[in-house]
């Protein structure tokens, strides 16, 4: 069985391990790995999907996988990563949250067979514990001082924090143990703002089932950009795995415009690309600079990973006719998609130079004569160059658009 310690490594996809060397001799036969998620939101962003990688990763190596859903962990909170208590959402809501993320990971983990995967919703066991149980059982392992020198804890004492969020390791922990009794499971692993949780439930297995039991964690990289900056965020906020909330196109362009340096980084953590393709991108990309070979592989593979080859080849798509400028193809929800935050509102009918001046594209009617003198404007993807040129409706793209291009880079939209 492939070691997939050495291709982890390579993406520079982990942080930490409880034990490197123990973590290599488990990863010597088939092992079962579990990583839980927050239903805190009704999708998950591209933050997630590199634990959801590291789990399709090692399924793909061979090893089971499961994926938690906190439908009850939810419930309380992780202050990881929090500066202040959190407002707690409604029973409902996180249903509805809990049931969506479960979709989600659906779409990125083989459940054909439960000894290659599965999903699970710690609710199942921790949603009707009773409180003296979990106070008897579990509570009286955890020591006050143990608690507070986890830095999720000490981070949070000087602002203060509840009895509900200090107890979050708990019952994680305990997530850790049961997981271990029902499903044989020997590794956790999460991001690096987990690494206090994570090594709790290795103190509790070891409390409760000796020093030698099998179960190590490991904990992936918190994604930075080049400049040091938390990765997954656009102008428009974080990117997230909903197509409705962030659609592919927008995934696409935010990957496509990513720094040399951040597109070679990204490479490894995001795709699913061999070390050979991954090299071989590298160095055309090195030869080629202007060509942006790095950022367009990247972009592709990241949007068909996680929409779908026909969702990744519009997106291409839609990217290159605003370099080509043959935007006749598009329809509607693309022209939208493209340019719906220029739109202006048209008259019903209005001439080609006040076109022009109400879009934006030329400041007074010289400028506009000039621009159409000189053949750089173009409607719907054709060139005009008759100044008297009037248009309405009729000659509107999807029934309502007039797409203005003036010279190569510079977009106008109109509406009927």
């Amino acid at each position: 069985m492939q070691n997939i310690v050495d291709d982890l490594n390579y993406r520079g996809l982990i942080e930490q391990y409880s034990n490197e060397e123990n973590v290599r001799k488990l990863f010597e036969t088939k092992q079962t790995i579990y990583c839980g998620f927050d239903p805190s939101a009704s999708s998950m962003h591209v933050g997630n999907y590199v634990m959801i990688s590291i789990l399709k990763r090692l399924q793909q190596a061979g090893h089971k996988i499961i994926a938690l859903v906190g439908g009850a962990t939810g419930m309380i909170g992780d202050p990881s990563g929090k500066s202040k208590e959190r407002n707690l959402q409604s029973m409902d809501v996180l249903r509805a949250n809990t049931e969506s993320i479960r979709n989600q990971l659906e779409r990125f983990i083989d459940l054909t067979d439960p000894e290659k995967g599965m999903i699970v919703n710690n609710y199942d066991w921790l949603g009707n514990m009773p409180m003296l149980e979990f106070l008897r059982d579990y509570g009286k392992f955890f020591s006050i001082n143990y608690m507070l020198s986890k830095e999720i804890v000490s981070s949070r004492l000087e602002s203060g924090i509840s009895f509900t969020e200090f107890s979050y390791q708990i019952l994680q922990s305990m997530d850790f143990y049961h997981l271990r009794k029902t499903e044989g499971v020997t590794m956790q692993i999460g991001g690096n703002d987990q690494w206090g949780n994570l090594t709790s439930g290795l103190e509790l297995i070891r409390k409760l089932d000796g020093d030698k039991a099998e179960a190590e964690v490991m904990t992936a990289h918190l994604i930075t950009r080049a400049d040091g900056k938390k990765f997954g965020k656009s102008e428009k906020g974080a990117l997230f795995l909903d197509r409705n909330l962030t659609s592919p196109y927008q995934l696409y362009q935010y990957f496509i415009n990513t720094t040399d340096e951040d597109a070679v980084k990204y490479l490894k953590v995001f795709t699913f690309l061999s070390h050979d393709e991954i090299e071989d991108v590298i160095r055309e990309h090195l030869t080629n600079l202007g060509m942006r070979v790095a950022q367009k592989k990247l972009a592709y593979e990241v949007t068909k990973d996680i929409h779908g080859v026909e969702a990744a080849e519009e997106a291409v798509q839609m990217s290159n006719v605003l370099f080509s400028g043959d935007v006749a193809g598009l329809n509607a929800n693309q022209i939208e998609e493209l340019l719906g935050s220029l739109k202006v509102k048209l008259p019903t009918e209005i001439n080609l130079v006040d076109l022009l001046i109400l879009l934006g594209s030329a400041k007074s009617k010289t400028e506009a004569r000039t621009f159409i003198s000189q053949n750089s404007v173009s409607v719907n993807g054709e060139k005009v160059t008759d100044m008297n040129k009037v248009f309405t409706i009729a000659d509107a793209m999807a029934g309502k658009y007039l797409i203005v291009r003036r010279g190569k880079k510079n977009y106008y939209l109109g509406e009927f």
